[in-house]
């Protein structure tokens, strides 16, 4: 029987579903029209921050749950001709936050996104503020104005924790 990544992933969030550390829930990501699958209930919350060289309102919705962080964080970038800038240097700014290293990159683009240049997956080796080696899956992504960041960070992130995660980014 051949089984396509669809079938993997529902297999994956099947399995994972049954664990009392995974409880994956659909919720949406304010302000924008953007569903989110998370493993736990999650917090919200917002500040402002420079970023394309203006400060903007960093909104973060996330949790915690098998000793691995999942996050979607979004600012409004205000104008189409900043996207780009916000894009390059929210990816800048997370592997020196990271003092990380990216590795695979690919084209990442969910379902309602805008296409632009710079929206990928990437894999990312660093370390926590305490030191401690953190390995992360990043996705940078956008919709019209907005740019978003979805991110699992753990010491080893897994495939079956991971996929779920990346597949349930969906535009409303």
């Amino acid at each position: 029987m051949r089984r396509t990544p669809a079938a993997a992933a529902l297999l994956a969030l099947a399995a994972s579903a049954c664990s009392p550390t995974f409880n994956w829930r659909e919720v949406r990501a304010e302000p924008a029209p953007l569903k989110v699958l998370l493993p736990c209930k999650p917090d919200k919350g917002s500040r402002r921050v420079p970023l394309g060289g203006h400060d903007v309102d960093l909104a973060v919705i996330g949790c915690d749950a098998g000793g691995a962080t999942f996050a979607v964080l979004q600012v409004d970038a205000e104008d189409p001709s900043r996207v780009p800038v916000v894009l390059e240097q929210w990816q800048r700014a997370t592997l020196l936050n990271l003092h990380g290293t990216a590795g695979d990159a690919r084209p990442f683009a969910p379902a309602g996104s805008t296409p632009v240049p710079g929206a990928q997956r990437v894999s990312v080796q660093g370390q926590r503020a305490d030191g401690s080696p953190v390995r992360g899956e990043i996705a940078y992504f956008t919709r019209g104005t907005h740019v978003f960041q979805a991110v699992v960070y753990a010491p080893q992130p897994r495939p079956e924790w991971v996929q779920p995660f990346f597949d349930g980014l969906k535009f409303e």
